[in-house]
């Protein structure tokens, strides 16, 4: 599209810093808090990320839309993010796979998005500064009346997000999409056992519940709010705790399933929100990250082991807050130190702050599926063993 049809647009952060650009995906104005994210792709699977809620993405990787988007790349149903920034926009994608260009998938899903700024200028701020509320409008291009609107939203601290994105209705996962990829094709034996999880939806990706089904699980999804009883009910061999958006600390319902659940000694499994929650669970606290960490390459140790991860979150657990008694901390992020996985000492409990879905990101953590579904077989086994 040349620039002189584009629709100008204004950025605007909470500290008055505007960026002009120009628009692409829907028209309007939308605030969010702004963070950046440096993978150099899965923009869709970014764009469609429940754990996305309520933010504004900026994408260091200078050309987006490139490939396009389709529906076997969707996180869920539809775009999460408040809007998206980027240096250039490709109107016109080159891949087999793609059925849409990026700015039609946005503005049919009414996302406004703003390109032609400085994303790398605009990066390192939120580097220097921290991650800070921010709005992109293209019906308002004053900036003190942005600022006003900016200034007015509510910070990410403190705010359940979850509420937004989690699933209102119980179901039993079946792929939309049937991908016809598989990364991992011994993933997909199922040496004849089935195994139950019931997953508690905090704003769970889908590659998430594919790679559980991958390992010959059947899963239910249920609500956030959903009591451990209700849970209980349904005989789970395992339970997991999924990805979400916003402080993990205001989701008061979540951390007191959680509590309730662990009492049942039942194998459980936790990834990114679901990791802070179960650390809630645990008697830990969490803080906000000045940035926090979202790509596609960071590093995490676990005894003289590196997993290269994919990331995505604003708090982290507070490692002086750990009940040392009774959980240790598994895997540490390598950039910063802080704690990106834990391990209960006597129960089949742990968690990570990274996505081992790999959508988007590499494979090196997928054996945490492995080990879940091993804690599970071990102990139904054990439970048969006691009943016979």
């Amino acid at each position: 599209m040349p620039l002189s049809d584009a629709i100008p647009a204004l950025l605007v952060l909470a500290d008055g810093t505007p960026y002009r650009g120009w628009s692409f995906g829907a028209t309007g104005t939308t605030i969010g808090e702004v963070v950046f994210n440096t993978g150099m792709t899965g923009y869709q699977e970014v764009l469609t990320d429940p754990s996305y809620c309520g933010q504004i993405v900026v994408f260091t990787y200078p050309e987006l839309g490139n490939t396009g988007v389709n529906p076997e790349d969707e996180e869920s149903a539809r775009p999460q993010v408040r809007g998206a920034i980027a240096r250039n926009i490709c109107y016109k994608p080159s891949n087999w796979r793609s059925t849409q260009s990026l700015p039609d998938y946005l503005k049919q899903h009414q996302v406004p998005g703003i390109f032609g700024i400085d994303t790398r200028a605009l990066t390192r701020k939120i580097r220097m500064y921290g991650a800070m509320n921010g709005g992109i409008s293209t019906e308002i291009l004053d900036e003190s009346e942005l600022l006003e609107q900016v200034q007015a939203a509510p910070s990410m601290a403190g705010l359940n997000l979850v509420r937004e994105v989690t699933t209102s209705n119980v179901y039993e996962w079946s792929d939309p999409t049937t991908p016809v990829w598989e990364f991992n094709p011994d993933a997909t034996v199922n040496n004849g056992e089935s195994l139950t999880v019931v997953a508690l939806d905090f704003g769970v990706k889908r590659n998430i519940l594919r790679r559980l089904a991958s390992y010959g699980c059947r899963v239910i999804v249920v609500p956030a709010d959903t009591p451990s009883e209700q849970i209980l009910k349904y005989n789970p061999d395992g339970i997991f705790l999924s990805n979400g958006p916003g402080d993990p600390s205001a989701v008061t319902e979540g951390i007191t399933t959680a509590k309730a659940l662990l009492q049942s000694q039942k194998p459980i499994f936790g990834i990114c929100m679901g990791h802070q929650i179960l650390g809630h669970a645990l008697g830990a606290e969490t803080f906000k990250l000045k940035f926090g960490h979202r790509g596609l390459n960071q590093p995490a140790g676990s005894q003289q082991r590196v997993e290269i991860t994919s990331q995505n979150h604003s708090f982290a657990i507070n490692p002086d807050s750990l009940p040392e008694a009774v959980v240790e901390i598994s895997h540490l992020n390598l950039n910063d130190r802080t704690v990106a996985g834990l391990r209960h000492k006597s129960l089949p409990i742990f968690s990570v702050q990274y996505h081992p879905e790999a959508s988007p990101g590499p494979h090196d953590a997928d054996y945490l599926f492995a080990q879940f579904v091993h804690q599970m077989r071990t102990a139904k086994q054990a439970t048969t063993t006691e009943v016979s």
